[in-house]
């Protein structure tokens, strides 16, 4: 019997926009009041700092204006769930265009400019907008998607960094867990291990036996923060079992050959 196609997840353009631009703003607001000492400390990101985490994330906005600046691509290359296994190679390359681009501004100034940048931009561009990207040609709806997981995946970061509390937008995390989940079904189709991450995901995963009703044989459950960490390298697999982060039952449902999917 062959494998069940899976479907095509879809979100809602309206609600994704307003995530990410809300995402955005709760960074911003929290950004402008760092202090020199939480600026300087490290981000836990190789060797960035905070400040170069928070610079970062204003060029996640400025450059995608830019993007839609540019001339359009002719066919988009990659769909949203397909980003992340397609961003492993550009770690660095998008370190150094970041640093380039936003050096020399106070980060208020490139948080202020970026926003209205992007506001301006996402009014005048509908979703299927093709972007010519370093990653691939993708439609500007799909791509801002993936906008969700490096707001949410950063807001977190800083918040662990700084000791910051800015607040993460439900709809801006239910979209980034669900793509995350779905990337992970992608890179290991199958239907023996079901993973949970309650209220946003379930998805099955994993060669094997399918599961087709009541209690699955393999089953993992955990929270969609700690699910973001795993999916990103942030949090390991064996620490997050052993806190009882993740819940995992089954000879199958260890999934620390899978993770992490990006970092």
């Amino acid at each position: 019997m062959p494998p069940a196609k899976r479907k095509t997840r879809t979100y809602d353009s309206a609600k994704i926009r307003a995530a990410v631009m809300a995402q955005f703003g709760h960074v911003a607001g929290a950004v402008g009041e760092l202090t020199p000492e939480q600026l300087a400390r490290p981000a836990g990101l190789g060797r960035w700092t905070v400040g170069d985490l928070a610079a970062h994330v204003a060029w996640i906005a400025d450059s995608l204006a830019a993007g839609l600046a540019r001339p359009p691509a002719a066919v988009p290359e990659l769909t949203a769930v397909e980003w992340p296994s397609a961003t492993a190679s550009l770690a660095g390359k998008i370190a150094e265009a970041a640093k380039e681009t936003l050096a020399g501004a106070p980060l208020p100034e490139l948080y202020e400019r970026a926003g209205a940048r992007l506001a301006e931009a996402l009014a005048a561009n509908p979703d299927r907008r093709v972007l010519s990207l370093w990653v691939g040609a993708m439609t500007l709806g799909d791509f801002l998607v993936t906008r969700t997981v490096e707001l949410v995946v950063h807001t977190d970061d800083l918040n662990r960094a700084a000791g910051l509390d800015v607040p993460i937008e439900r709809q801006a995390l239910a979209a980034c867990t669900r793509l995350l989940a779905d990337a992970l079904a992608v890179s290991a189709p199958g239907g023996s291990v079901e993973v949970r991450i309650p209220p946003f995901a379930v998805v099955q995963c994993v060669e094997g036996p399918r599961h087709t009703r009541g209690t699955p044989p393999n089953v993992v459950e955990t929270d969609p923060l700690t699910w973001l960490r795993l999916a990103t390298g942030r949090t390991g697999w064996a620490e997050a079992v052993r806190e009882a982060h993740v819940r995992a039952s089954g000879e199958r449902a260890d999934l620390s050959a899978l993770l992490p999917l990006m970092s």
